[in-house]
């Protein structure tokens, strides 16, 4: 399993984590201002909004390029911010369905053969996708949806061949795919689709090297057209223990 870099150690004078939500700083709290004694509301939320300029910058770039990747460290919103937008334009007539597609990769340890048929074996793989979609549409909408093809799940090995028209395509944890792959999905968009791609290239589960996101981020950046968004530890809305944490492992 190749692991994140390693970074070298701090100098003596530098070894303090610095918090990156400081208690007295202005804006958005993590915690709510409350130090974390009540429960975060998980309710279901209409109107999805940004918490930071570069969740903003990512709305505002699926709004206005039909394929966008998304790349940031855990905790950014990328995987939830895709599906709010897959939502949105489904319930706009903007698209006629959603189109999740994520790599059956376990993450450092194998569950071994899964029963059931497609989706039951894609099941938890796909769970983050779910919560999201659940938090959207709630989970009696959510399985309407699937039944009437709303809402579709694509394993990634499925992909090859198909052209996906009028769909809003969210491809998730791309950072465990291989160049091939990734560039083999990219070329499934159709007419009058949008495709999101999101993951942390520093978090892949494959060998050392094999990860194609990265690479392919870097040669679609300078493609007209097309928005590579890069989030940063600023815009980690998880607990605010995560952001610092990311900083030194």
């Amino acid at each position: 399993m190749a692991k994140r870099q390693s970074k070298p150690a701090s100098s003596s004078s530098d070894n303090k984590v610095q918090p990156l939500f400081p208690r007295q700083s202005q804006g958005w709290d993590p915690l709510g201002g409350n130090g974390g004694e009540e429960r975060r509301e998980q309710s279901y939320v209409r109107t999805v909004k940004p918490m930071s300029a570069g969740q903003a910058l990512l709305m505002q770039a699926v709004k206005e390029h039909n394929l966008t990747l998304a790349l940031g460290p855990a905790g950014t919103g990328k995987t939830y911010l895709a599906i709010s937008s897959a939502v949105t334009a489904l319930e706009k007539g903007e698209v006629d369905r959603i189109i999740l597609s994520r790599p059956a990769i376990e993450a450092g340890e194998s569950i071994g053969y899964l029963p059931g048929d497609v989706n039951e074996k894609m099941a938890p793989f796909l769970r983050p996708l779910y919560d999201a979609l659940s938090d959207r549409l709630g989970s009696k909408r959510l399985k309407a949806m699937m039944a009437d093809g709303s809402i579709e799940i694509a394993p990634v090995g499925y992909m090859r061949g198909r052209t996906l028209n009028n769909a809003f395509v969210v491809i998730d944890e791309a950072q465990n795919c291989t160049y091939a792959q990734i560039k083999m999905l990219l070329t499934r968009l159709g007419w009058h689709s949008t495709m999101v791609l999101t993951g942390d290239p520093d978090q892949s589960d494959l060998l050392q090297g094999m990860s194609g996101l990265a690479d392919i981020a870097r040669r679609l950046e300078v493609v007209e057209g097309i928005a590579v968004v890069r989030l940063a530890d600023a815009d980690i809305v998880r607990h605010p223990l995560v952001a610092s944490m990311l900083t030194v492992l």
